[in-house]
């Protein structure tokens, strides 16, 4: 699924701006978290809260390494929200939870620096 977590890695090739417009990123609050130990690599189920113009969304996300289940809930993250629902075993996931791998290639969540309100685009 992902292209690369080689931080040399060359740059992917120039796109246009209403490309860029085209994939939705908001924040949102994690309100629930689940393990989920059907999936195939140690993932947790999230719930997240996008205000009301969205609604809460489920994901499943490979963050167990650096993010315990127990610290999860409270927590804004950034999600791609417009991307068709994935079928990930048994569960649907309906947004892409947003990450950057650290040193060993572990993710470590995308989130904002200071509380926002839910449903906040990313510019």
């Amino acid at each position: 699924m992902h292209v690369t977590h080689d931080p040399a890695a060359a740059v992917s090739p120039t796109i246009d701006f209403n490309s860029f417009l085209a994939v939705d990123i908001r924040v949102g609050t994690i309100v629930d978290a689940k393990p989920f130990p059907e999936a195939r690599k140690p993932a947790w189920r999230l719930w997240i809260d996008f205000g009301p113009a969205i609604g809460v969304r489920k994901s499943s996300a490979r963050i167990t390494e650096n993010h315990p289940l127990e610290t999860l809930v409270g927590q804004q993250v950034a999600a791609v929200v417009n991307f068709p629902p994935r079928q990930i075993g048994p569960v649907v996931s309906e947004v892409l939870t947003l990450g950057f791998p650290d040193a060993e290639g572990k993710v470590v969540l995308v989130q904002p620096s200071k509380p926002v309100p839910n449903g906040g685009r990313l510019f």
